[in-house]
């Protein structure tokens, strides 16, 4: 199956973030998962360009499906405050993949036909910060507490007050969590230029 290398490499991202998302760094801003998650997008614009959107969805809907297996996994796994994964947060988690990368196709494939660089990053750019806003906002934000009182308490940690980034003024620290988040998105979807475009250059070398 031509898109095999796809599948394992999404499945691979998606379960090393599950793991590094435990480890926090930067005063709890970041987590070491931040770093890889990324790189969904880079997989899911390499499948794109190299063998189109249907390619890429079906990569998509992988990783999705290893997503939800993390964390059904981790909400199983009891620490000190309740499950690794809360529920809420694994609603957040499938919601904001399934979305952004689907959005990142559509947009990919309305700026393919332009300059290497434009369809990678302009839809990298895009899709990155609705899956901020959306995981975030779902996962934290107080405006969701409604729908389960038992998931407002697992992460209601996340609504205490705290200086944006840590100097600035007060405001809930699942704010800062996701501007810090968001700030590390943007700047793999810059860097990521470079693979992709190595990895599409090796990947159409190789079906000449």
């Amino acid at each position: 199956m031509r898109i095999l290398p796809g599948v394992i490499a999404m499945a691979t991202i998606v379960v090393a973030s599950n793991i590094l998302v435990q480890f926090l760094i930067l005063d709890g801003l970041l987590t070491w998962g931040a770093f890889t998650y990324p790189l969904a997008f880079l997989v899911t614009d390499v499948m794109n360009r190299v063998y189109g959107t249907a390619a890429a969805r079906k990569v998509v809907l992988s990783g999705l499906c290893v997503g939800i297996i993390c964390s059904l996994i981790g909400s199983q796994i009891m620490l000190e405050f309740g499950p690794a994964v809360p529920i809420r947060v694994a609603i957040a988690s499938a919601s904001a993949f399934l979305i952004a990368q689907l959005l990142d196709i559509t947009v990919f494939n309305r700026l393919r036909n332009g300059s290497w660089w434009k369809a990678p990053l302009g839809s990298t750019l895009i899709s990155s910060t609705v899956d901020t806003v959306i995981f975030f906002s779902i996962a934290f934000a107080a405006f969701f507490n409604g729908f389960s009182t038992v998931a407002a308490e697992q992460i209601i940690w996340a609504q205490d007050s705290a200086p944006f980034l840590t100097t600035g003024p007060a405001v809930p620290l699942w704010v800062s969590l996701a501007v810090a988040d968001w700030g590390v998105k943007l700047s793999i979807a810059l860097l990521a230029l470079v693979p992709f475009r190595l990895i599409v250059g090796r990947m159409q070398q190789g079906h000449v």
